[in-house]
């Protein structure tokens, strides 16, 4: 008897140790990171007959060389990095899978594995968008490109980007993703933005469906919208809203408070545009995965100092001009706690 309560105390111990640190694993929160990129024209050197693309070849009005493309992919590939390599990264302006196979393959990113999904999309230069996922944390589902065929009576004989939607598992959550680049402001903004609120209307009537079956379905939308985040097609026709307000929204866009405050990620003259923007569902607030807050990356080497309007992001061309930069826009990222 006297050996019992020393081998009682033993194991007692033996098994507490081993069930506590799993159960403070698991009520420890992790920040995981979301973000979406408009690459600017990031094409290979290869003329495509199907596309508008000739400029971007060695011999086109660009002088678009291998070692041009190399650079690019490198400076892309180390700003990925910065961002400390995000889960889920949306992208636009890419010419077609090569383009995203070559990013992933970079070996600044290798180690990620990163998985690529793309569509060729109709739009006449040959710029589509795309998404890279790691795929330790995400398995695709279902991927669909959205076409948007515009009424003759919003315009004639356009056609634009596909909005890029995708249905994964992450982390063992459903998340729906929508990767978009809607169309430009070229005419101006009052005349071009029916075309902006009629992909918003497409956008809204995916996301509808997809609520009316989940209510507390997570779904994430990204993409260089062309718009800022108070402009009608975000704010009415798509219905994202500020996070924060005490009444419930449809969507909540974690870029309108950087907006709000001046900032933005791509700037016009002395204008700064919140272009660049991150809305999530209302479950991606309250839910396991919950989105904290948006962020703008400005990092010292992305940037130039314009004489007369000041700091902009440096841009890989400017007309015919090479410049040599990484892209005209910033990146956006949003942070989760998980």
């Amino acid at each position: 008897m006297k050996y019992l309560f020393p081998l009682l105390l033993f194991f007692g111990l033996t098994f507490t140790n081993c069930k506590t640190p799993s159960t403070a694993s698991s009520q420890t929160p992790q920040t995981v990171r979301f973000a979406f990129y408009n690459v600017e024209n990031l094409f290979d050197i290869y003329d495509d007959p199907k596309t508008s693309d000739e400029e971007f070849t060695p011999t086109g009005k660009k002088k678009w060389t291998q070692e041009r493309y190399q650079k690019k992919l490198d400076q892309l590939s180390t700003v990925v990095a910065d961002l400390k390599f995000p889960d889920i990264l949306g992208v636009c302006e890419v010419e077609n899978e090569k383009v995203m196979q070559d990013l992933a393959a970079n070996p600044k990113l290798a180690a990620k594995n990163y998985q690529t999904v793309h569509f060729d999309s109709p739009d006449k230069r040959g710029i589509d968008n795309g998404l890279l996922y790691q795929k330790a944390h995400f398995t695709v589902l279902e991927k669909e490109a959205i076409a948007i065929n515009f009424p003759t009576e919003i315009v004639e004989n356009y056609t634009t980007r596909d909005i890029l939607y995708v249905r994964g598992n992450y982390r063992g959550e459903e998340l729906h993703v929508f990767i978009n680049h809607w169309p430009s402001r070229r005419g101006g903004l009052e005349a071009s933005e029916p075309k902006r609120v009629f992909v918003a209307s497409q956008l809204r009537k995916k996301t509808d469906a997809i609520l009316a079956q989940n209510p507390n379905a997570n779904i994430l939308i990204m993409g260089d919208l062309n718009d800022e985040t108070d402009n009608n097609s975000v704010a009415k026709t798509l219905g994202a809203a500020a996070p924060g307000l005490t009444q419930k929204q449809y969507l909540y866009n974690f870029t309108q408070p950087l907006d709000a405050a001046g900032d933005g990620s791509y700037r016009y003259r002395e204008n700064w545009n919140m272009l660049d923007q991150i809305i999530v569902s209302p479950n991606l607030t309250t839910g396991k995965l919950r989105a904290q807050k948006a962020y703008i990356f400005k990092a010292d080497y992305l940037n130039y100092e314009d004489k007369k309007y000041g700091q902009r992001p440096n841009k890989t061309y400017g007309g015919p001009n090479y410049y040599g930069g990484t892209s005209d826009h910033y990146p956006v990222y949003l942070e989760l706690s998980w």
